[in-house]
């Protein structure tokens, strides 16, 4: 299996074989480092993170840990045009500290990974700063997120064998029990967004978290929680659940999310809230049944428990989908697809063009 290297030295390096990474206790497939030396594995790259001082916090010198799935590739010419997208206007606007480097995380599998790495090899040359990329095998992740999240696929998931229902959709809830320990922050995005502003400041936004938040994450624009809590609203009736911003508790949605992983480590109260009998109760006091993976865990919990919660700036994911003003939310439509200020970046979810520069 071959990957990229980086501007400073140009050319091909192998993975290690199977055997060798069966042995590490890392998630990655394997990992090269674009910082003009050698490819290094996931473990040895592990080994010395932990043998390196975290930096210090503030505005100097840092990693960057961004990741996003890429997988059923080679079956959808429209995810792989998205991906080009989303990550070429991501380096078109990327200003990076000279010390600074992007580590990309790419989740993906068979024949995905082949083109996920081509696509990154291509835009990545030439880069203005610093990356490494991260190959992390689907299915050795999923083997290690099903205990955790097994229950959460029952209530938020559409169904056996659909999309949302692999453990890998839940990737975001648990990573903080997947990822090393030494990263200690990253961010998660899906693929269909265009960026229009420095992905630096977006991790800027980490320390804005205020006490107690493990998690940024910016508001639905659509009333997708008005009508799944609609039970719950029919029985408390001046309940803020599902209404619109600002005084209004509309829901999260994860195209663009936050992780401080270190916090997720320390919050008792998060851990206890992915123990089945928790979500067990939370689902059943809502009457909550979800098909959004991820995004329907964080919405419920939400609703009980926002102090665990940086709210991001709408313009940090600035939501096109339109789909709910024609069935049925016309009236209200508005209220929750409202956004004021600058787009920082642009989510085109339900396939929806994004406007062109």
């Amino acid at each position: 299996m071959a990957a990229l290297r980086g501007s400073a030295r140009r050319g091909w390096v192998r993975c290690p074989q199977p055997a060798a990474l069966a042995a590490a206790a890392a998630v990655a497939v394997c990992a090269f480092y674009y910082l003009g030396g050698g490819g290094e594995t996931f473990s040895s790259a592990t080994r010395r993170l932990r043998a390196t001082p975290p930096a210090p916090a503030g505005p100097g010198p840092r990693g960057l840990h961004l990741l996003f799935m890429f997988t059923k590739a080679e079956r959808s010419p429209a995810l792989r045009d998205k991906a080009q997208a989303a990550l070429r206007s991501l380096l078109r606007h990327g200003r990076l500290g000279a010390a600074d480097v992007l580590h990309l995380h790419l989740v993906t599998e068979g024949a995905s990974r082949d083109i996920g790495l081509g696509l990154l090899r291509d835009l990545l040359r030439g880069a203005a700063f610093r990356h490494q990329v991260i190959v992390h095998d689907v299915n050795e992740l999923t083997e290690k997120l099903f205990p955790i999240v097994e229950a959460m696929q029952r209530h938020f998931s559409a169904g056996s064998g659909t999309y949302y229902s692999d453990s890998i959709f839940f990737l975001s809830v648990a990573m903080h029990r997947i990822m090393p320990k030494e990263i200690t922050r990253i961010i998660q995005v899906d693929l269909d967004l265009k960026y229009k502003t420095n992905i630096r400041d977006l991790f800027d936004e980490f320390d804005n978290f205020p006490e107690g938040a493990v998690v940024g994450i910016a508001r639905e624009m659509q009333p997708v929680y008005r009508h799944t809590f609609w039970q719950y609203r029919r029985e408390n009736p001046r309940t803020k659940v599902g209404e619109p911003p600002p005084d209004g508790l509309p829901g999260f949605n994860s195209g663009v999310l936050l992780l401080n992983l270190e916090a997720m480590r320390q919050s008792k109260l998060y851990n206890q809230l992915l123990e089945p009998t928790m979500v067990q109760k939370l689902t059943e006091k809502y009457h909550f049944k979800g098909h959004l993976g991820d995004q329907d865990f964080f919405t419920m919990v939400g609703m009980e428990h926002p102090e665990l919660f940086h709210v991001l700036d709408c313009t940090w994911n600035r939501q096109l989908c339109t789909w709910w003003r024609d069935h049925g939310y016309s009236d209200v439509f508005d209220q929750y697809f409202q956004c004021e200020g600058e787009v920082k970046i642009y989510h085109g979810n339900c396939n929806t063009p994004i406007p062109e520069d």
